[in-house]
C-alpha cells in the first residue's frame, strides 16, 4: 500500500509543478533547445554589441529563451519577446516587442505585433501580418552586427504617413507655384490642352537627353580653368532645374485632371477655381498611393497597386515635363499671346496714324445712346 500512496503524491506534485508554467502562457508553442556550454557567453557578447549600437531596447541575455516559438491565432502573449538560435512564428498578438538573435521572425496572417521586431542574423518576414512598430532585419558578422543591406519593407501604417507625407509636400509647392508663378503654371496647362500626346513623346525624349546634355555641360566646362572650377555648381543648377520642370509639370497635368473632375461653376474667382482642381488632381493622384499602401500587408495585392500607381504616375510626370519643356517652363503661352494681340488691336483701333506727327489725337468714338 505504501508504495501506491507513494507514486500518487509524485505524480500529485509534478502535475503541480508543471500546471503553473501551463497557466502561465497556454498560448505558447515553445521548442526550448539546451544552450551549449559557449552559448550564453555567445549570446551575452552579441547582445551587449547590440544593446551598444543604439538598440538600448534588447532585453537583457538571460531574459533570452533558445530555440523556436509560435504564438497560436487568437491568444495574446505580453512582451518583450526574446528568442536565440530559433524562429518566432506569429499568429496571435504580441504586445510589445519581438527580438530573434540567429534566426526570423515571421508574421503570419492574423498576427501582429504592437511594437518592433527586430531579426539579427535572420529576417522579419510579413507574411498576411502586421508589425505596428519599426522593422529591421540585421546581418550577424564576425566583428560585430551591422545593418542588412536590404531593408524589411514598410508596414501598413508606416507607409500610409510616407504617403500622406508625399502630399503635403505637393500641396505646398503647389500653392507656392499659385501664388509666386501662376502664370508660368497656366502657360503649361495651355501646352497640356494643346497636345497630350505631342507632350508626353517630348517628355520621353526630355528624360532620354537628360543626363547627356549634363554630361557635355561638364565636359563643355572643363575646357578652361574656370570652368572646372563652375562644373559642381552647375550639375546642382541644373539637377534643381530638371526638378523645378518635373514639379511644375506634375502640378499642371494634376490641376488639369483635378479641373476634368470638377464643374467651374460655384466659385467666381478663377483663382478659387485653379486651387480647388489642383487639390482634387493631387488627391486623385495619391489616391492610388494611399490605396498601394493600405494593402501593403499583402505581398501580391500590394505589389500590384504599387505597379499600377508607378505606371500612372510615371505618365503623368512625363507629360507635364514634356509640357514644361513645350511651353519653356510655362514662359511661352499662345493662347495668352493672341488674346493679347487683340485686345491691344481692338483697343487703339481707333487711333489714326499719320507719317508727320505719329498718332493723331482723333476723337474716340463713343457708345451710341438714345435721347429723349
Amino acid at each position: 500500500m505504501q508504495p501506491y500512496v507513494i507514486a500518487a503524491a509524485l505524480a500529485i506534485a509534478a502535475s503541480a509543478a508543471a500546471s503553473p508554467q501551463q497557466r502561465a502562457n497556454p498560448a505558447d508553442s515553445t521548442k526550448r533547445v539546451a544552450p551549449a556550454a559557449g552559448d550564453l557567453q555567445q549570446l551575452k557578447d552579441q547582445v551587449t554589441r547590440l544593446r551598444g549600437a543604439s538598440d538600448s531596447l534588447v532585453p537583457p541575455a538571460d531574459r533570452f529563451s533558445f530555440g523556436d516559438r509560435a504564438i497560436s491565432a487568437g491568444t495574446a502573449v505580453q512582451g518583450p519577446i526574446a528568442i536565440a538560435r530559433g524562429n518566432l512564428d506569429v499568429s496571435g498578438t504580441v504586445d510589445g516587442d519581438a527580438f530573434v538573435i540567429g534566426g526570423d521572425i515571421r508574421v503570419h496572417t492574423g498576427g501582429r505585433v504592437t511594437g518592433d521586431a527586430l531579426a539579427a542574423g535572420g529576417r522579419v518576414i510579413i507574411d498576411g501580418g502586421v508589425v505596428e512598430g519599426e522593422m529591421r532585419s540585421l546581418t550577424a558578422t564576425h566583428g560585430g552586427t551591422k545593418r542588412a543591406a536590404v531593408k524589411a519593407p514598410l508596414a501598413t501604417w508606416q507607409a500610409i504617413k510616407l504617403v500622406v507625407g508625399w502630399f503635403a509636400l505637393l500641396m505646398i509647392i503647389g500653392l507656392g507655384v499659385m501664388i509666386f508663378a501662376e502664370g508660368n503654371l497656366d502657360g503649361v496647362v495651355i501646352a497640356l490642352e494643346r497636345g497630350f500626346a505631342r507632350s508626353f513623346w517630348i517628355g520621353v525624349a526630355g528624360q532620354l537627353v537628360m543626363l547627356p546634355v549634363l554630361l557635355l555641360l561638364c565636359v563643355a566646362l572643363t575646357i578652361t580653368i574656370v570652368g572646372i572650377l563652375l562644373v559642381p555648381f552647375a550639375i546642382v543648377c541644373y539637377v534643381i532645374a530638371a526638378a523645378g520642370l518635373v514639379a511644375i509639370g506634375f502640378l499642371g497635368v494634376a490641376r488639369l485632371t483635378g479641373g476634368a473632375l470638377t464643374p467651374d461653376s460655384g466659385t467666381t474667382s478663377p483663382r478659387g477655381v485653379h486651387l480647388r482642381a489642383l487639390f482634387l488632381g493631387l488627391t486623385t493622384y495619391s489616391g492610388l498611393w494611399l490605396l498601394a499602401a493600405a494593402f501593403a500587408w499583402s505581398p501580391l495585392v500590394g505589389s500590384m497597386l504599387r505597379v499600377i500607381a508607378i505606371a500612372v504616375t510615371w505618365v503623368a510626370a512625363t507629360v507635364g515635363l514634356g509640357a514644361a519643356l513645350a511651353s519653356r517652363a510655362g514662359t511661352q503661352r499662345p493662347g495668352v499671346t493672341a488674346l493679347a494681340e487683340r485686345v491691344t488691336g481692338d483697343e487703339f483701333a481707333w487711333q489714326t496714324p499719320t507719317p508727320v506727327s505719329g498718332v493723331a489725337a482723333s476723337r474716340r468714338p463713343a457708345s451710341p445712346s438714345t435721347t429723349s
